[in-house]
């Protein structure tokens, strides 16, 4: 039997945009970037940096990535109107590659109640703002907001004149994850065969995962024809989030035999950008998640640990290195150099100054004489936190607390350069030290969830703490780890207040507009 070749599939990585909509998933500009390298590193064809209509703080985002990322196409999404098209146009043309991707919505239902246009009105809308993203870039991506629950012949008018109007990408979305995969391989079917010229442009799709079938529907897609799947880093996204980038590159790695298609991802990297996106977000993969869950290459049972032992293929139908799982592996300890260290840091993606990494060199040699064994997830909790000047910073806390006593929490920040300090009782040491924290900041957020778990299950891991903060019914989620739980919880506290007093600044630079980015 001669090669078959495989069809080239583009992975188009949304998780800086549709990604950062899940609730308490905001990023800093910082915290952007570094993801945006190890995406980069992992081999997406596209990088939707963000909505640079939002606010100030995302133009600057997607305008920093796009200056910095080379190789990889950025896109920047627009509504279907000229300032939005515009305002894109500003931050991704400083990319080697950059992308407008402008949509509307084309279902009965958002015509009727959110547009108040008629399908006429819409044809005219999407024709016109496609061409004039066009005068800006080459590459124009369009999409069809809830296209999976609009009329198929309008849906097919619609992709033929922006066709015409210059698109380079057409995206047919299931924005409310409401389609089954097998009337979706129809649905794109009949795209394919009713749309002349759509074999001369990219057809891609996008699928959330309402009922748990995104995934499922983007390789259904695939089948059908198309040749571009939108999808996040561990599925995050709006409600039930997105396909997971992890799962739909894998199956195609897989089950080759099926789909007959290949990515450009460098799979080795897949579990790398997954836990360097949950410690950014604080927003941990349930330990069964596939591909890159804790117990994802677990075997536990006696008949399943003989058989792998025997022969790994009896029950594991990839090997955990080939996305870049080295479990138990221990790489450095107290007696490792700063040589050591720093080629850690490059290989696992961070890229700090000489004064930042003498300074998580210094924190690496304390956690390594407090800890026997130091793991690749220790070494992210020291240096995944943003460099950047930060309002808050935790100098001290120290509590006393017992079966007979009242715990008390000390604590001293440095809030914009001044030190300042107070006390305060608790229910438990952790209450006690948000609230000494509470009353020198004086936010007045409300903590509406707190999560405590070991990095690496023995007594002597650092406890790996996310507080969730709410504050004018924004979410925002503090991350830091310690071997001391109290401290750990109070360093995750503030490093949700420091977000917190990003996002506020973020939202008073926004401009006077309304915000719909649900595509």
């Amino acid at each position: 039997m001669g090669d078959i070749r495989l069809k080239k599939i583009k992975i188009f990585d949304t998780t800086l945009r549709d990604g950062e909509q899940s609730p308490g998933a905001s990023m800093n500009i910082e915290e952007k970037l570094n993801l945006a390298r190890q995406l980069s590193r992992l081999g997406v064809d596209v990088i939707e940096a963000g909505f640079p209509i939002a606010s100030e703080g995302d133009f600057e985002a997607v305008r920093t990535i796009a200056q910095e990322i080379k190789g990889v196409e950025i896109a920047g999404l627009a509504r279907a109107n000229e300032k939005d098209i515009y305002r894109a146009y500003s931050a991704v043309k400083y990319a080697e590659k950059p992308v407008i991707h402008t949509f509307i919505a084309t279902s009965d239902v958002h015509l009727k109640y959110k547009l108040k246009i008629t399908r006429e009105e819409l044809y005219e809308k999407a024709v016109n703002m496609v061409k004039y993203a066009k005068s800006f870039t080459e590459n124009v991506e369009f999409s069809a907001e809830d296209a999976s629950r609009s009329d198929l012949d309008f849906l097919c008018k619609v992709i033929k004149g922006v066709i015409a109007a210059g698109a380079t990408t057409v995206n047919i979305p299931d924005t409310v994850g409401y389609i089954t995969p097998f009337e979706f391989f129809n649905f794109i079917k009949n795209i394919g065969e009713k749309v002349e010229g759509i074999e001369n442009v990219i057809l891609s799709v996008h699928c959330h995962n309402d009922l748990g079938l995104g995934v499922a529907n983007s390789l259904s897609a695939i089948l059908a024809g198309a040749n571009q799947v939108e999808c996040t880093i561990n599925g995050i996204g709006e409600r039930a989030g997105n396909a997971a980038l992890e799962e739909i590159v894998m199956a195609l790695d897989v089950r080759k035999d099926i789909y007959n298609a290949e990515t450009s991802i460098n799979t080795a990297e897949i579990f790398r950008s997954s836990q360097l996106l949950t410690h950014i977000t604080g927003i941990s993969v349930q330990p069964n998640k596939a591909i890159v869950g804790k117990n994802a290459f677990a075997h536990e049972a006696g008949i399943h640990q003989d058989g792998v032992l025997k022969e790994k293929t009896t029950y594991e139908i990839m090997t955990p290195e080939r996305v870049g799982r080295q479990p138990d592996e221990l790489v450095l300890g107290k007696h490792s150099g700063k040589h050591a260290f720093k080629e850690k840091l490059i290989s696992l993606g961070y890229l700090l100054n000489d004064e930042e990494i003498e300074k998580a060199f210094a924190k690496f040699k304390n956690l390594a004489d407090k800890k026997k064994d130091i793991y690749d997830e220790d070494i992210d909790s020291l240096v995944s936190k943003s460099h950047h000047f930060e309002k808050y910073e935790l100098k001290y806390a120290n509590v006393i607390c017992g079966d007979t006593v009242s715990p008390l929490a000390m604590v001293k920040l440095n809030v914009d350069g001044e030190l300042k300090h107070d006390s305060s009782c608790g229910n438990g040491p952790v209450d006690a030290a948000i609230n000494a924290i509470e009353k020198i900041v004086n936010s007045k957020a409300k903590v509406v969830a707190y999560e405590v778990k070991s990095i690496r299950g023995t007594t002597e891991a650092q406890g790996d703490v996310s507080v969730t903060i709410e504050y004018n019914g924004a979410g925002i989620t503090g991350r830091s780890a310690h071997t001391d739980i109290v401290v750990a919880s109070a360093k995750a506290y503030v490093n949700a207040l420091n977000k917190l007093y990003i996002h506020n600044k973020n939202i008073a630079d926004k401009p006077v507009c309304e915000i719909e980015i649900n595509a």
